[in-house]
């Protein structure tokens, strides 16, 4: 919503020269990965890329990746808006717990969903397996923000409109859809990346992406031209992606001072459509949450005494570098996300560009990059705790960094002017004013990214100290070996690690008015 920003970075201000001077050093930082690429690419030589790039495999995965995005990203954004608009705007039978059971594939990782799937229906596969599997398990990223931000906007607004005789779908469509624009383009972004990236997923239902063929590739050659010139094609989608959402962004204000109206919105009364409407939402919570986790517990039944060996030390691992994991990405994003929250314009969406073109690589080659720079530059780094942390930061870094930036775009910049008007420093009042404000961003984002790294798996095989044991790579070992039920207590424990991370975001969600 507009309004109440005051002066603003489009306004003629220019950002503190120390803010430009870190984000760019963090920038630098972030790509190395495709610093890794470009050098790859240059000692390949333009004559043998273009032969690697310009092969019918080449267009047949490019095929797959743009199918995936195009089908993919629209359906989980009409999934997340619906589902969000029918538990929040409506009279729907028990949407209270339709509203929880939503957000709940989120704490199903989308391999694990994958496992599951594949074991129930082991002739699913394909583009329409991984659209099925990507889709169920990747909405409630949308479903979340936009739920979030439904509780923000003010009911007086849809209620003049309806005064004016406009109808419930045009209120909607005209009032309510282009405030929930941030949202959507912000999950939709993440949901495309995560497409982009996605390889546990894709693999057990045999679907070919650009991210499987270059895990393939890496695999059998390490680092040879074939992976790296697939991971040219991939960057240069992600840059399309940030190019189409950055347009699509423009620089509307979303911010408000007050509460707005008192009391809560009206809920509209669906009438025949409640029933379609309770069919739908439970079709989709079968299909994203039961059958996976019926699957599991399947699995789980079959499973003998030795499967849970360890199961202790692989979670407390599994939590410490999670933890490590968010504190890490939050810490970088902030400094971006208050750059592009406060000082927006092109030059600073060039500056935050370089923060999501890592992130859409996958995160095998962000790890080989990070092997090939520790190793030729600090070998005392090679396989430690800090390369993993710098990983999931780089991997995980858009999901603190999208929260972080609708949260300081919702604070009104008028309220440290305020404070400052009484005599607060301004490093005080925005410690004091604006940072609580931030506080549900902030614990949404690290919640994200922490269950990002617990999830987290190429990566963590190759960088991880030897030894090291996380859920998602023992996870991972014996499901690749067809070993399901010694994969079940590890899928069930990466289930309940994700719940309260996924509570804390649900409720965060939820209690956006109490702000």
């Amino acid at each position: 919503m507009t309004g109440g920003r005051g002066r603003s970075g489009d306004g003629g201000r220019r950002p503190p020269a120390t803010l430009v001077a870190l984000v760019v050093v963090l920038a630098a930082v972030m790509l190395v990965p495709v610093g890794y690429v470009v050098a790859t690419v240059v000692e390949i030589g333009w004559a043998e890329l273009a032969e690697l790039v310009f092969r019918p495999r080449v267009g047949e995965l490019l095929l797959n990746t743009v199918l995936l995005l195009l089908i993919g990203v629209p359906a989980t954004i009409v999934l997340g808006v619906g589902g969000a608009w029918l538990v929040e705007r409506t009279d729907l039978p028990g949407r209270r717990v339709f509203a929880v059971l939503l957000a709940a594939p989120l704490a199903i990782p989308a391999f694990v969903a994958s496992y599951g799937w594949a074991s129930a229906i082991p002739s699913i596969h394909g583009l329409g397996g991984g659209l099925l599997v990507a889709v169920l398990a990747y909405s409630p990223l949308v479903y979340l923000p936009v739920l979030a931000t439904l509780r923000g906007l003010d009911p007086a607004l849809e209620e003049s409109a309806r005064s004016l005789g406009d109808g419930s779908w045009a209120v909607f469509a005209r009032v309510v859809l282009p405030q929930l624009r941030l949202a959507m383009l912000g999950g939709g972004l993440i949901v495309a990346l995560h497409l982009l990236a996605e390889y546990g997923a894709f693999a057990f239902v045999r679907f070919d992406t650009f991210t499987t063929a270059i895990v393939v590739a890496y695999q059998s050659t390490f680092a040879g031209p074939a992976a790296a010139s697939l991971g040219v094609v991939l960057t240069a989608l992600c840059l399309l992606l940030l190019v189409a959402e950055s347009s699509a962004r423009g620089r509307g204000r979303y911010a408000r001072v007050g509460s707005g109206s008192p009391h809560p919105a009206v809920p509209i009364r669906l009438g025949r459509a409640t029933a379609p409407a309770i069919g739908a939402l439970t079709a989709l919570v079968l299909a994203s949450t039961a059958v996976p986790l019926a699957s599991v517990l399947r699995w789980l039944g079959a499973a003998e005494s030795s499967a849970f060996a360890d199961l202790g030390a692989t979670v407390l691992q599994t939590a410490l570098l999670g933890a490590g994991a968010a504190i890490g990405a939050t810490l970088v994003a902030f400094p971006v996300a208050w750059l592009v929250g406060r000082f927006p314009g092109r030059r600073v969406r060039v500056l935050e560009a370089p923060y999501y073109v890592a992130s859409s690589l996958p995160a095998i080659i962000v790890a080989l990059a990070l092997v090939t720079v520790t190793l030729r530059l600090v070998p005392a780094l090679y396989q430690t705790v800090f390369t993993v942390m710098v990983a999931y930061v780089i991997v995980f870094l858009p999901r603190a960094l999208v929260s972080l930036r609708a949260g300081i775009a919702q604070v009104p910049e008028s309220l440290e002017e305020a404070a400052r008007s009484l005599g607060v420093s301004p490093l005080v009042a925005r410690l004091r004013v604006t940072v609580p404000l931030l506080v549900p961003s902030i614990a949404a984002g690290a919640a994200l990214v922490a269950l990002g790294a617990a999830n987290e798996l190429t990566a963590t095989l190759l960088l991880a100290p030897t030894g090291t044991r996380t859920l998602a790579t023992q996870f991972w070992s014996a499901a690749s070996a067809v070993d399901y039920p010694g994969a079940a207590p590890y899928a069930l424990l990466l289930i309940l690690l994700s719940i309260p991370a996924v509570g804390l975001m649900f409720a965060q969600a939820r209690g956006w008015r109490a702000r």
